[in-house]
């Protein structure tokens, strides 16, 4: 096991993290580019390229759970409810305002119009901004939903998972921490039943558990059905990572980067699995990766360490862009998404844009980072969270 001085993942916090874990999420972030770049040019859920690729908000979610255990469970006595959310929130939220910016500045260079044409009113636009930046989801239908497909979040669709990010760490700091291995236990089981009631019973209507970005109908035809999805998603997979916390014995494994990083990569780029008829088979295959891989490669990743300057140097560099590649990439991809479908190409086409996409969401991460999240969150820490006697 090795663990490393804070590096920008953990900018806001005071106890160091697992290098190869905030790695991991930099190589989970890296597969969620080309899935997004690769909904272009699907022509439905069953034959997209990189298939599993919603799956990394699952994977980040049981990283979430283990990350915020090992680095907050044993600090309460110290610590204050109100510390741990400004903490949270300075970590979090620069980033996710910054997103929305970039929605915002995609959305117009489109036209300010929704996929079918509709023309949107700068109010509408406003509207989405502000509640975007105060993390309320867009109801299904409302005039602020304005791209017209159903996101919780129009402008910056991978908000939806910073929300659910969100109640889990407010679920965490009121309820979850307190309760014994036994009980926690019993959360897992609870919401993996759930979870896999979403997957097995087809809520999604292709037999995934990519739901919980929208809150609409699902194909059970009930209303706010993805948000119950989004839920389960993130019960379990928080729940199981904060347990794994508590049990975690690290074991000697030796090229756990290389090991993980091909796990993660191999499992989201499976094909969809079936032809669509009996479509459990693939949310089986959904809950296979989720409640056992996944915190697996977790366990593996803890209990790994970077070997030589190199390797630290790459392990930090993935941690660093992480988050900001994850929350400011999807704009991109809109405008993107808007180019291709308008004169009808094929990935095959326009594969060198794909890769500029790639390239390009990386550096203006890396940006973003140095420019703005880093000095951001150090004039937010300075500024709200001087340290009261006696708390860490």
């Amino acid at each position: 096991m090795s663990v490393k001085p804070i590096s920008a993942a953990s900018y806001a916090d005071t106890k160091p993290h697992y290098e190869l874990l905030d790695a991991m999420r930099g190589v989970a972030a890296l597969v969620v580019i080309w899935y997004h770049v690769f909904e272009g040019f699907a022509t439905s859920a069953m034959d997209q390229r990189i298939n599993h690729g919603y799956l990394a908000v699952d994977f980040f979610f049981v990283l979430s759970g283990f990350v915020l255990g090992y680095a907050y469970d044993d600090r309460w006595s110290k610590m204050s409810l109100g510390n741990f959310f400004k903490r949270r929130l300075i970590r979090l939220h620069p980033l996710v305002i910054l997103g929305v910016l970039f929605g915002v500045i995609s959305f117009c260079l489109q036209g300010c119009v929704q996929w079918d044409g509709t023309h949107i009113g700068w109010g509408a636009i406003a509207l989405a901004m502000l509640l975007s930046i105060f993390m309320i989801p867009a109801a299904p239908g409302a005039s602020y939903e304005i791209r017209g497909n159903g996101e919780l979040f129009p402008l910056n669709g991978p908000s939806w998972s910073l929300f659910f990010e969100y109640i889990a760490n407010i679920l965490y700091a009121l309820w979850l921490r307190r309760l014994s291995n036994k009980a926690l236990t019993a959360v897992v089981v609870v919401s993996g039943v759930g979870l896999a009631a979403c997957a097995l019973g087809n809520i999604s209507g292709v037999g995934h558990i990519g739901v919980g970005w929208s809150m609409g109908h699902t194909a059970w035809e009930i209303p706010y059905m993805g948000l119950f999805g989004g839920l389960m998603r993130v019960g379990f997979s928080f729940s199981m990572g904060l347990l794994l916390s508590r049990k975690f014995k690290p074991a000697n494994i030796k090229g756990a980067f290389w090991i993980c990083s091909a796990i993660i990569v191999a499992l989201l780029a499976v094909p969809y699995i079936g032809d669509g008829s009996q479509p459990w088979q693939n949310g089986l295959y959904d809950l296979f990766c989720t409640m056992i891989v996944f915190p697996v490669v977790v366990w593996l990743a803890a209990s790994g360490k970077a070997e030589g300057a190199k390797s630290q140097r790459l392990c930090k560099f993935l941690g660093d862009i992480s988050y900001p590649l994850y929350i400011t990439h999807y704009p991109v991809m809109y405008y993107f998404y808007a180019w291709v479908w308008k004169n009808g190409y094929t990935f095959d086409q326009v594969w060198y844009v794909g890769v500029a996409i790639f390239f390009g969401t990386i550096l203006l991460a890396w940006v973003a980072l140095k420019l703005y999240d880093e000095p951001v969150r150090k004039w937010l820490t300075e500024r709200f969270m001087t340290k009261n006697k006696g708390e860490n």
